[in-house]
């Protein structure tokens, strides 16, 4: 005779959990088969009726009926495990941090998973184990441009303030203009998305001609003013901020967040904005568009319709971008400027102070 199987009496609670981890069966396929052999052992059937039926060993039943007996629903748990002992110790993983970012090697301008695992003769895949875990992208590279403005502080200041804490009884309008958007024809039909393969497009085209886009993104509500202009000069500037002065109520002040370009400063456009002195202009500081929310807006044109649209004339563009102007219209969604000025501010420095100790 063999040694008497452990009784498995469960509570109420106890079952309903285990028949909810049987009916699961996107869950853990292990604990599907456990709870099976659980609730099989309290029903009071045989270790081998019980093996058959989860086609598993009576050994496999005896302990899962243990655990459980012993440690009850947390027993039927994966108990963790040690894992591969590891083959590279802290100093091999300083090491390649410390080549990563201090050295570069002598035919590249950057390291490459096989140019430093050949230089420090180290495997590839710890390598790439430990830029993984550190967030080392040797094969990246982002650009960016410090604003030389003298008064970037205050204009900073003075642009957050507007998206954060926007005056009563006025419109916060980003405004700029879209230039040479060019209409562009791809020299073969597309072929269309197919299962397993992307959209694909000939990488030549025709080109039509060219439109600007004036436009004028209201802050508070995500809606755009816009008007297409073949042109690009103060007397279309000036143009457009009429069509802003017929548009907004005429008891709401206006203010106007712009760039430096020299469209926007002009005489004529200065003499028009003493003629309506509810405009209110706002410069942004020199090499600093990314303050100015309308590109945002831009960003989404160009993704969503222009970069891969085909048109065949300037007018079949500028139909396409005037769809897109009164679609977004429809459902506008404002974008949230979350970054405080201090908080821009302090980035600078923090980058100013990096690229000054890199010259040392």
């Amino acid at each position: 005779m063999g040694r008497r199987a452990t009784e498995i009496v469960l509570s109420d609670a106890e079952r309903a959990e285990l028949q909810r981890w049987r009916r699961r069966r996107s869950g853990s396929s292990g604990l599907y088969v456990r709870a099976g052999i659980v609730l099989d052992c309290a029903a009071g059937l045989s270790g081998a009726e019980i093996a058959e039926r989860h086609r598993t060993s009576q050994q496999t039943v005896t302990k899962w009926r243990r655990r459980f007996a012993s440690g009850r629903l947390a027993g039927l748990s994966d108990a963790p495990r040690t894992g591969q002992p590891r083959r590279h110790g802290d100093e091999q993983v300083q090491v390649v941090l410390d080549a990563t970012l201090n050295r570069r090697p002598g035919n590249a301008t950057h390291w490459s998973v096989r140019s430093l695992s050949a230089e420090l003769g180290v495997p590839r895949d710890f390598v790439h184990r430990v830029w993984r875990a550190f967030g080392l992208k040797p094969h990246l590279s982002h650009s960016f441009k410090l604003s030389t403005d003298p008064h970037f502080v205050a204009k900073v200041r003075d642009v957050v303030g507007l998206y954060l804490d926007p005056p009563d009884k006025a419109l916060v309008l980003c405004m700029d203009e879209k230039s040479q958007i060019q209409a562009l024809e791809r020299t073969q039909r597309s072929l269309p998305l197919n299962w397993g393969t992307p959209e694909t497009r000939t990488h030549d085209y025709r080109r039509y001609g060219t439109t600007t886009l004036f436009a004028a993104l209201d802050v508070a509500t995500g809606k755009v003013i816009g008007q297409l202009k073949r042109r690009h000069r103060s007397i279309d500037f000036i143009s457009f901020l009429r069509h802003i002065d017929r548009v907004v109520p005429a008891d709401l002040g206006v203010h106007l967040i712009l760039d430096n370009y020299g469209t926007h400063k002009t005489a004529k456009v200065k003499q028009w904005l003493l003629r309506h002195p509810r405009f209110h202009c706002h410069f942004t500081p020199t090499y600093s568009s990314w303050i100015n929310l309308v590109e945002r807006f831009f960003a989404s044109l160009t993704e969503l319709q222009l970069r891969r649209g085909s048109h065949r004339s300037v007018v079949a563009l500028e139909r396409a971008i005037r769809g897109y102007l009164e679609i977004h219209n429809e459902q506008p969604t404002p974008f949230r400027w979350t970054k405080s000025a201090d908080e821009i501010i302090e980035s600078v420095n923090s980058v100013l102070q990096l690229i000054n100790r890199t010259r040392h």
